[in-house]
């Protein structure tokens, strides 16, 4: 079963975002990390650049496959992970202690768009 936190919000693509004010930690959900398997690469956007909802942003490569990130909110990137750099496994470790960048959120009405914990459990066991 897959670690679901409540209070976060979910894309279809399986990435969440974690909402602190005016930020966004946007990573990749427990149940992704389950799939992919052993990530050994996470490509990450620098600083300064504008990630859109929807829009890819990156992406994390396992031993079984590649997946593209898609940003689950807008905003301008404001801190990267930099610990994934040298360690990609953190995410397998912990998801969600284990975010991959932080943005600061320029249309915070884009959070309508996303599910919660209870939409995102009955979404993945379709």
């Amino acid at each position: 079963m897959s670690k679901i936190i409540e209070g976060l919000y979910y894309s279809e693509s399986h990435e969440y975002v974690k909402v602190e004010g005016d930020f966004g930690y946007i990573g990749i959900t427990d149940y992704a990390q389950h799939e992919l398997g052993n990530v050994v690469y996470v490509d990450m956007p620098e600083v300064d650049d504008e990630v859109e909802q929807g829009e890819e942003f990156g992406a994390v490569e396992s031993v079984k496959a590649a997946s593209d990130l898609n940003s689950p909110v807008s905003g301008t990137v404001v801190e990267v992970n930099e610990a994934l750099e040298d360690e990609p496994g953190l995410v397998n470790k912990d998801a969600f202690a284990n975010w991959i960048i932080k943005v600061r959120l320029s249309d915070k009405s884009e959070l309508d768009n996303l599910m919660d914990a209870a939409a995102y459990k009955a979404f993945i066991k379709e």
